[in-house]
């Protein structure tokens, strides 16, 4: 390592880009549990972000999909936090290559601050996980930062506390000359049955997968480089070729899409002769099903867990949140239930895993239930379906204060607009006027028309739209400032 490179010169690459089928219906693929708010205030997102924030991080690098950049952003202003960058990948490749082109990009940067012959250290963390002890994961980096910077690949691995079967495992080798609180790895393996699990944790050389790595850039690039040279070129061809968009950078498609998929576990931990593991217990949880909300909730006297409205009746060890509504449960145990405005599940607690098959089904059916809430985020604000029916829809649309709608025009639709709060100004083909709370005005079909918000506080307004074809695929951009496309 280049004497130019602290040790606590650390750059938290964030990925973002998984689905959270398993929370569906909350976490849906148009908004993913990652940018929900599951453990408290925050996203966990956000509290990803906030983990890593001052001290010896630099601001983080985010991997996320093109389809989620706008909520990356918003979720970063709202915290009053900046991104080193947010790369977009044009299609999911796994971690091993996403963490590539992290690497990369960190590199670059070091060659422009004149550090040519640095090797950064990077802390790679999924957006979607719940840490609970903070300190406990401060210390274990503090740990492994000396094993990273001498060269080793350091995951790190959680202390089981029970045989669980959901969760990868891996073996520690015995500790690391030089490095207190740091082990030797031992192997990978995959998520156990349950009489293994339990010898697992028996033998006490097992941790749970966490998924969180801290390693060099240049090495972990080295050693990938060694068995997947063509994972390596197709992300140096992608980064080379990558455009900035706004406030993103947007990886070139064609060269990312001839990049193979893998993980960084199956890629390089479980290749590697210089990987190490630093055992800790810190409250984690990956919130892989709804039984892992039960199992971090706070429970009453009858081991149920609940949010929202909801009233139980002869209920034990079940978890139920409501989303939308009154929900009561009565003579039930060890249940999920999750009601949201368009979608209810109900399943045993045991079975929480088996909810990804109900979304692979209305997939496979063509339902938007699988990817859309009814409401819809975009980087202007969000709207929401409130009713539809044969050549009519209502929706609710809020516009962020400063923010404007692309230039537009629809072919087969017109639009009423009414102002509830807030002050709209709108351009109307060669109109341009304001509205303010209980006036309206009306955008026939063939009109080219914007929407913008000029005030300080959010505009609410209820739109009408009707016509024979009421899709969101109507719509003709002439001037957009999010860097979309014409449709």
């Amino acid at each position: 390592m280049s004497t130019t490179q602290a040790v606590g010169d650390i750059t938290p690459v964030i990925l973002s880009g998984g689905s959270g089928t398993r929370l569906w219906p909350l976490s849906r693929a148009g908004y993913p549990k990652q940018f929900l708010p599951f453990a408290g205030p925050l996203t966990l997102f956000q509290d990803t972000v906030e983990r890593v924030h001052g001290g010896r991080y630099r601001a983080p690098l985010v991997i996320c999909n093109d389809e989620h950049r706008f909520i990356v952003a918003e979720q970063l202003r709202a915290r009053g936090r900046s991104a080193a960058g947010i790369l977009l990948e044009p299609f999911g490749r796994n971690t091993a290559p996403a963490v590539a082109v992290a690497a990369l990009c960190r590199l670059e940067a070091c060659e422009a601050a004149g550090e040519a012959d640095a090797d950064p250290l990077i802390l790679v963390m999924p957006s979607d996980h719940l840490i609970r002890d903070v300190p406990a994961f401060h210390a274990a980096v503090e740990a492994a930062a000396p094993a990273a910077a001498a060269g080793r690949l350091v995951t790190f691995g959680i202390q089981p506390d029970a045989p669980e079967t959901g969760y990868g495992y891996i073996q520690a080798a015995g500790p690391l000359d030089g490095y207190p609180g740091v082990e030797a790895l031992g192997r990978f393996v995959e998520k156990p049955d349950r009489a293994t699990a339990e010898g697992y944790v028996a033998d006490g050389s097992y941790r749970w997968n966490s998924g969180i790595f801290l390693f060099p850039a240049r090495t972990y690039l080295a050693e990938l480089e060694a068995t997947h040279p063509e994972m390596v070129a197709a992300c140096r061809a992608a980064l080379a070729a990558s455009r900035e968009d706004l406030t993103f950078r947007r990886l070139d498609a064609a060269a990312f899409e001839a990049c193979p998929s893998d993980s960084v576990d199956y890629a390089v931990m479980e290749r590697t002769r210089n990987g190490a593991v630093v055992p800790v217990s810190m409250g984690w949880n990956d919130l892989g099903a709804w039984s892992s909300l039960w199992e971090v909730g706070t429970r009453d006297d009858h081991g149920n867990v609940v949010k929202g409205d909801v009233v139980l009746e002869d209920t034990q060890d079940t978890f139920v949140w409501s989303d939308h509504g009154l929900v009561s449960v009565v003579g039930l145990d060890s249940v999920v239930v999750v009601t949201t405005d368009d979608a209810v599940l109900v399943a045993h607690r045991d079975r929480a895993q088996d909810v990804k098959a109900v979304v692979e089904r209305l997939k496979a059916e063509g339902r938007s239930e699988h990817s859309l809430h009814t409401t819809v985020h975009r980087p202007w604000g969000t709207y929401r379906g409130i009713d539809h029916g044969e050549r009519f829809q209502v929706k609710r649309i809020v516009v962020q204060p400063g923010e404007r709608l692309s230039l537009q025009m629809h072919h087969h639709r017109a639009e009423h607009w009414i102002v509830v709060s807030g002050t709209a100004r709108v351009t109307r083909d060669t109109e341009e006027f304001l509205l303010s709370e209980n006036q309206s005005t009306y955008i026939s079909a063939g009109q080219t028309h914007r929407l913008e918000n000029p005030g300080k506080i959010p505009l609410h307004l209820i739109e009408v739209q009707s016509g024979g074809y009421l899709g969101e695929d109507d719509i003709v951009r002439f001037e957009d400032g999010y860097g979309r496309g014409g449709r």
